[in-house]
């Protein structure tokens, strides 16, 4: 995607065992960079969330056992520090599956590796690959999606198409172009007229912070609403389609996302609007059937929803304030599970599924 007419990538090799990121922790406030020399600077990237969404993670542990590999090629204990380097990756963020995913293709891949060499060689080889797939399979999702965009563009006679996402699931929680953004950006480059509608997404508020940043600096046009604004504006008629993005989808077609995103597609049932996950086939868990009760929710910090951080125009300058009593206890739910039944349609970069077993199965064994 284009940033004051650049195009930049979320996260890439800048030289040999220098993998930059862009830090969005800093976002939407100053766009600037960060440097991972080490496997343990990029879990606590990942765990802090200068980086952040599905795919991002995924070849951001791809990158991260790359730098492991940098450190242990040599050493005679190759296999078990590369083994707890991995659970280390792994352990950072529980319900991302891409990231988990990602961290088994390296350790295939360096499997039959016999030297130093051959190991760096293969982890490079397939940190790559990880990170160009990524890009391809959103830039896909973009492509099947507005097609979707375009049909309802075509009933309203030209007339804007209302999109309601949740979180960020664009370009900056991918490799590039994002899931639920990816139809929006390809409709709005081929001249369809759109408008989304940004829940704010709290406790993070990676709505507020990161999807207005893009929609912005793409010329998108769009609406920062409350989280809980959304019923209504699919009760006045005022939402056309729902995209959200997913972190873990199972192969029944539950899909994990980030929390709220349950309740938006409620309130999608009972106003009879569409409501899409879109998703790289990497973020299939293909050993999970139900996924309420066996997808692992991340709990974070409570200090998350005891705290906002936003700009003080008065300092000039972030400020983080907090906005309950001192002691109030929180709770902090990173993600909930829409069921299948609540699912319109899976979009990845194969095509379209029904979300179930059956519409998957179909649609990856074709």
């Amino acid at each position: 995607m284009n940033v004051d007419g650049k195009h930049y990538r979320t996260i890439w090799l800048e030289a040999p065992g220098c993998v930059r990121i862009i830090d969005q922790a800093l976002l939407p406030h100053e766009f600037a960079f960060m440097d991972l020399r080490t496997p343990q600077e990029m879990c606590d990237a990942i765990r802090r969330m200068h980086l952040r969404g599905a795919g991002l993670i995924g070849a951001a542990a791809a990158w991260g056992m790359y730098l492991a590999v940098l450190q242990h090629a040599a050493h005679d204990d190759f296999g078990r520090q590369m083994f707890a380097e991995a659970a280390a990756l792994q352990a950072t963020r529980p319900t991302a599956k891409n990231l988990e995913w990602a961290v088994a293709r390296m350790q295939k891949a360096l499997a039959p590796c016999a030297g130093p060499e051959d190991r760096r060689a293969a982890a490079l080889r397939i940190a790559r690959e990880i990170t160009d797939e990524d890009a391809d399979f959103c830039r896909r999702i973009g492509l099947h999606g507005r097609e979707l965009i375009r049909d309802i563009a075509r009933r309203k006679n030209g007339g804007p198409v209302n999109i309601l996402t949740h979180c960020n699931a664009g370009w900056l929680a991918f490799v590039d172009y994002g899931t639920a953004l990816s139809p929006v950006y390809a409709a709005f480059d081929d001249g369809i007229p759109v408008h989304v509608w940004v829940d704010e997404t709290r406790p993070r508020n990676q709505g507020a912070s990161l999807t207005t940043w893009e929609l912005g600096h793409h010329g998108v046009p769009h609406t920062l609403i409350p989280d809980n604004a959304g019923g209504h504006l699919m009760q006045h008629g005022m939402v056309d389609i729902v995209f959200v993005g997913s972190d873990r989808t199972t192969a029944a077609g539950d899909v994990a996302n980030k929390i709220g995103t349950y309740l938006k597609a409620l309130a999608a049932r009972d106003n009879g609007i569409p409501f899409y996950a879109a998703l790289p086939s990497s973020t299939i868990d293909w050993d999970i059937a139900d996924g309420v009760r066996d997808i692992v929710i991340e709990e974070r910090g409570p200090e998350e929803v005891r705290h906002m951080t936003g700009w003080d125009d008065a300092a000039d300058k972030p400020a983080t304030i907090r906005i309950c009593p001192e002691k109030t206890p929180a709770a902090n739910y990173g993600f909930d599970v829409t069921p299948a039944r609540l699912v319109t349609g899976l979009i990845t970069e194969r095509g379209i599924a029904k979300a179930s077993l059956e519409g998957l199965r179909a649609l990856h064994h074709a």
